[in-house]
C-alpha cells in the first residue's frame, strides 16, 4: 500500500496517519459521503470554435487574460480542483510552439503571435488558486474544413501533404504513419516539459467518427505499414495504441507527477457485440473510432479515464447507471482512476429528452456515483454551461456534493511531507489569520470548534481550505467563537502529511492585528501577478517608478489612537527596486521608509512602530515616486498595536 493511500471497505476507512501530531487514532471511521476528502472536480475549458475561452478571436491581451481569470474564479466559486484546457485543438498552439503555429482560436489568423504566452500564463492563474492545470491535447485534428490552403503556409501539414488525409469535410493527420505518430508526439511534449502541467488530457478524437458513404483513404498507408494485421480495423487500433502507450512513456519519464488521462466516449463496446463490453446499444468506439479504451486501462498505459457519459440515468441506449457499473468493473482491477465525464450543457437545454429538464437529473448522477467507490471524481462539459446554470441544475449538484473543498485524489509514486506547524493564529479585523512553516507543495486547512478525536480528518467535514501559500485568513470565522485550526501538507502527487499540532484562536484575545493581503486601492498603472513563490496570497501589484507618487494604499480600521507596528510582505527579486518608497499616515503626518525590494522577500518586515489614529482610512501607502530603477511591489500589510 503506498503511504497515505485509504483502504476502503464496506464504506468504512480505517486511517492511522492523518492525525494530530503526538496522537494516535485506531479508530475505523465511517467518512459522510456528501463531503468527500478526496475527489477530482473540473470543468473542461473549451477553445476549438471559441466554446468557452477565448470567447471569440482577436480579443485584446488583457480581455483574454480577465476572461480566463473569471472562468478560474467560477471554477473556485463551485469548489472544484481542476481544470482542462484545450491547448492543441486543431494542430496549432496555444504556446509558442517549435512545431506548430500559433492557433487560430487566438488572434483569428492562424500563425500571429497573440502578444503573450497564454500557456505560461494559464498555468500560473490556475496555481494562484491552487487549481489543478490539465493541458487537453488533439492528437490528430488538424482543421474543421478540408481545404490546405486555408491553413498557415509554414503549417506542418502542408509543408507535408503526404501525413494528411481529407474525411468528412475536415483534415486529420494520418495515424497509420510512424513519422506522423512521433510529430505530434514530439508537438505535445513540448509543453508537457516547457510548463508546469499537472495533467495530459485527451478527449474522444483519435480516428474520425464515421461519416455515412465515406471511407477513411488511408488504403495504401495500410499496404506500406500494415504487415501483421489481418485486417485494416486491427491495424488502426494499434496505431492508436501505440499512440497512447508511448505518450504515457514519454510524460511519466519526462516528469513523474504529470498525469495522463484520456476521455473517449462512453461506450467501448456493447455486450450484444462482445461479451466483455456494457449492456448498451449505441456506437462503439473500439469499432467506430478505433479506441480501445478498455485496454489502456488494463495495460496501466494511463493514469486516469474520464469516459464520456452523456447520458442521462434510465436511457434506454446508453443508460448512465449501467455504464458507470461497466467502467467501475474495468478499473477496479488497476490502479487507473475513473473520473466521469458529466454533460452539464444537457441540463435545461432546449431539445434535450425530458430527463434534461429536470433540475435533479445532474445531482442524481452523482448520487449514483456515491454507491460506487471506484468513482473518484467528475469533469463537466463545459465551462460556459457551468455558468450558464440553467434550471438551477449546477447549483443543486454543487449544493448536494461540493458544499465542502477536496483534494484531488492521491496517485502513483508520492510521498507524503512531514507535518506542517502553524506559527500564528491570530483573530483580525475580517477574521483569522494563520501562517505556518513546512514543506510541501499545497497545504490543508481544518477548523475545528470542539475537541479532536480520531474521526476528525477522515473526510472533509473540517477542511475549509486548500492553497499553495503558507497563509491564509479565515474571513468566516465568527468574532465569539472558539476555533482550533490544524494544517497539513500535500507533495505533488496529493499525499497528505499527518496534521499539525491545534492552534487555538480564542475570541477577543490577543492584541489587535490585521493583515491587508493586497492594495485597497491602486490605479491601473498597477499591474497584477503571481509570478513569485515568496508572494502573499495569490498576487501582488507592480508598477514602474515614476517622478509622481501614484500609491497603491492599504486601507484598513484602526480601533484606537496608540501605537502600533507596521510590516510589509513582498516577493524579492534582483529586478525589483532598491528603495521602494512607503508611506504611513501617522498622527502627526506621513512618515516615508524606503525599503530595498531586491532582498530578504517572502516574510514580513517590519517598518517600524508608528502612532495611528482611531478611524477607517488609508494607513499604508506604497509610492512610485522613486529615482532608482526596478518595478515597485505592492504586496501586504499587517499592522499590529502594541
Amino acid at each position: 500500500m503506498k503511504l497515505l493511500r485509504l483502504s476502503m471497505a464496506a464504506g468504512l476507512i480505517a486511517s492511522v496517519l492523518l492525525v494530530p501530531s503526538g496522537a494516535v487514532q485506531a479508530a475505523v471511521c465511517t467518512p459522510a459521503p456528501a463531503t468527500p476528502k478526496q475527489q477530482f472536480r473540473a470543468m473542461w475549458v473549451a477553445s476549438v470554435a471559441n466554446i468557452d475561452w477565448p470567447s471569440q478571436t482577436g480579443l485584446s491581451v488583457a480581455t483574454q487574460q480577465a476572461e480566463f481569470r473569471s472562468w478560474l474564479d467560477l471554477a473556485v466559486a463551485k469548489r472544484m480542483n481542476a481544470v482542462v484546457v484545450q491547448v492543441r485543438p486543431t494542430a496549432d498552439a496555444f504556446w509558442p510552439s517549435p512545431f506548430e503555429p500559433w492557433s487560430n482560436w487566438l488572434t483569428g489568423s492562424q500563425g500571429t503571435n497573440p502578444g503573450y504566452d497564454p500557456m505560461a500564463f494559464m498555468v500560473a492563474e490556475a496555481h494562484s488558486r491552487n487549481l489543478e492545470f490539465h493541458a487537453w491535447f488533439n492528437p490528430y485534428r488538424i482543421a474543421n474544413h478540408d481545404d490546405p490552403a486555408q491553413l498557415v503556409a509554414s503549417h506542418p501539414a502542408r509543408q507535408n501533404p503526404s501525413w494528411r488525409f481529407a474525411y468528412g469535410g475536415k483534415l486529420y493527420y494520418n495515424p497509420g504513419i510512424p513519422a506522423v505518430r512521433d510529430f505530434v508526439e514530439d508537438a505535445m511534449m513540448d509543453a508537457v516539459t516547457r510548463y508546469d502541467v499537472d495533467g495530459v488530457h485527451f478527449d474522444d478524437y483519435f480516428y474520425p467518427y464515421p461519416v455515412s458513404g465515406q471511407t477513411i483513404p488511408d488504403s495504401a498507408t495500410y499496404a506500406t505499414y500494415g504487415a501483421g494485421f489481418s485486417t485494416v480495423h486491427d491495424w488502426r487500433r494499434n496505431n492508436v495504441n501505440l499512440m497512447v502507450q508511448e505518450m504515457g512513456q514519454r510524460i511519466h519519464t519526462a516528469k513523474p507527477w504529470v498525469k495522463f488521462g484520456i476521455s473517449p466516449f462512453g461506450i467501448w463496446r456493447n455486450a450484444s457485440t462482445d461479451a466483455a463490453g456494457s449492456q448498451t446499444s449505441g456506437l462503439q468506439s473500439y469499432d467506430a473510432i478505433y479506441a480501445d479504451s478498455r485496454k489502456w486501462v488494463q495495460q496501466g498505459w494511463i493514469d486516469y479515464i474520464n469516459p464520456q457519459i452523456y447520458w442521462h440515468i434510465g436511457f434506454s441506449t446508453a443508460d448512465y447507471a449501467t455504464l458507470i457499473d461497466w467502467w467501475a468493473g474495468v478499473v477496479a482491477p488497476t490502479n487507473v482512476h475513473l473520473y466521469v465525464g458529466q454533460a452539464a450543457y444537457r441540463s435545461g437545454a432546449s431539445g434535450q429528452d425530458a430527463a434534461w429538464q429536470d433540475p435533479a437529473e445532474l445531482t442524481d448522477h452523482l448520487f449514483y456515483n456515491r454507491n460506487r467507490p471506484e468513482v473518484k471524481g467528475d469533469v463537466f462539459f463545459s465551462a460556459k454551461d457551468i455558468e450558464a446554470n440553467r434550471i438551477g441544475a449546477v447549483n443543486r449538484m454543487v449544493t448536494d456534493h461540493y458544499s465542502k473543498p477536496a483534494l484531488v485524489p492521491a496517485y502513483g509514486p508520492g510521498s507524503a511531507p512531514a507535518a506542517p506547524s502553524i506559527t500564528a493564529a491570530t483573530r483580525v479585523a475580517n477574521g483569522v489569520s494563520l501562517t505556518w512553516s513546512g514543506s510541501g507543495t499545497e497545504f490543508a486547512v481544518y477548523r475545528l470548534t470542539g475537541a479532536v478525536d480520531e474521526c476528525s480528518f477522515a473526510d472533509a467535514r473540517n477542511l475549509i481550505k486548500t492553497t499553495r501559500s503558507k497563509s491564509y485568513t479565515d474571513t468566516t470565522a465568527a468574532a465569539g467563537t472558539t476555533y482550533t485550526y490544524y494544517v497539513t501538507a500535500l507533495d505533488r502527487l496529493h499525499y497528505e502529511s499527518p496534521v499539525s499540532v491545534g492552534r487555538v484562536s480564542a475570541p477577543g484575545t490577543g492584541p489587535f492585528q490585521v493583515t491587508i493581503d493586497g492594495p485597497t486601492t491602486a490605479s491601473a498603472n498597477w499591474g497584477s501577478s503571481s509570478f513569485s513563490a515568496q508572494r502573499f496570497g495569490v498576487d501582488y501589484r507592480f508598477a514602474n517608478p515614476v517622478a509622481a507618487s501614484d500609491p497603491a494604499w492599504f486601507r484598513t480600521a484602526i480601533p484606537s489612537t496608540g501605537s502600533y507596528r507596521v510590516e510589509v510582505w513582498y516577493p524579492a527579486n534582483s529586478g525589483y527596486n532598491s528603495a521602494a518608497p512607503h508611506v504611513i499616515v501617522t498622527s502627526g503626518g506621513n512618515q516615508s521608509v524606503s525599503v530595498d525590494q531586491r532582498v530578504n522577500g517572502g516574510q514580513w518586515r517590519s517598518l517600524g512602530t508608528f502612532t495611528l489614529a482611531a478611524g477607517d482610512y488609508n494607513v499604508v501607502g506604497v509610492s512610485r515616486w522613486t529615482s532608482t530603477t526596478g518595478y515597485v511591489i505592492a504586496d501586504a500589510v499587517r499592522i499590529t498595536k502594541l
